[in-house]
Formats: C-alpha cells, sequence, structure tokens
C-alpha cells in the first residue's frame, strides 16, 4: 500500500513551536518510563525538512 505524502508549510515561529512541542511530549514520555522511538522519529523529520519559500497571494 502506497503511503500519501503531505505537505505542511509553516512560519519560523510556527516551526519553532512544533519542535518545542514535540521535545516537551518526548521529555514528559521519559519521565513516565515510555517508549519514545516514534516522537524521535518525528523530531528528526521535522528538523531534517527541507526548507523552502513559498510566495503567498492574498
Amino acid at each position: 500500500m502506497k503511503q500519501e505524502k503531505r505537505y505542511l508549510y509553516l512560519t519560523p515561529n510556527e516551526f519553532k513551536i512544533v519542535i518545542y512541542s514535540l521535545n516537551w511530549l518526548r521529555n514528559a514520555k521519559i519521565q513516565r518510563g515510555e517508549y519514545t522511538d516514534w516522537v524521535d522519529e518525528l523530531l528528526i523529520k521535522a528538523m531534517k525538512a527541507p526548507v523552502k519559500k513559498v510566495k503567498i497571494h492574498n
């Protein structure tokens, strides 16, 4: 089964919030002794995502 690709366009501030939130979730899971594999993978994907400048037309 082929997975559908999704694209998410974020401002620099929104990107910081996403990274901060994922890191907060990861730390909370570590404190509870839960696995963080999926959060780690998502954090790495977010940080390695290519940056593309897009013009927005109003």
